[in-house]
């Protein structure tokens, strides 16, 4: 079993910036996919940024040139900056871990972000 605890979201302004954590309960060294996923009110999840063990890195068309998503392997932990955001960035962010050698993909709980105008 893994958890995956997310962290760092809460209400900003436009323009504002916040950078969101992923701690995972176990060793992260080895997964070969780690995502950020984001759900707004009324509509379905959807891909933010993610990264390969190898530091390969693909992001959405609303997030290219605004996020960054990294991973410290020596802390277990994902992360997410998050720049310039606007309110079109309000949703509840979710942190996604595939661990092969588990068999599953795991999911935190979410941490919400609010970007006013």
């Amino acid at each position: 079993q893994v958890q995956l605890v997310e962290s760092g979201g809460g209400l900003v302004q436009a323009g504002g910036s916040l950078r969101l954590s992923c701690a995972a309960s176990r060793s992260i060294f080895s997964i070969n996919y780690m995502g950020w996923y984001r759900q707004a009110p009324g509509k379905q999840r959807e891909l933010v940024a993610a990264i390969t063990s190898a530091g390969i890195t693909n992001y959405a068309n609303a997030s290219k040139g605004r996020f960054t998503i990294s991973r410290y392997s020596a802390k277990n932990t994902l992360y997410l900056q998050m720049n310039s955001l606007k309110p079109d960035d309000t949703a509840v962010y979710y942190c996604r871990a595939d661990y092969p050698y588990l068999g599953r993909t795991y999911w935190g709980q979410g941490t919400q972000v609010t970007v006013s105008s």
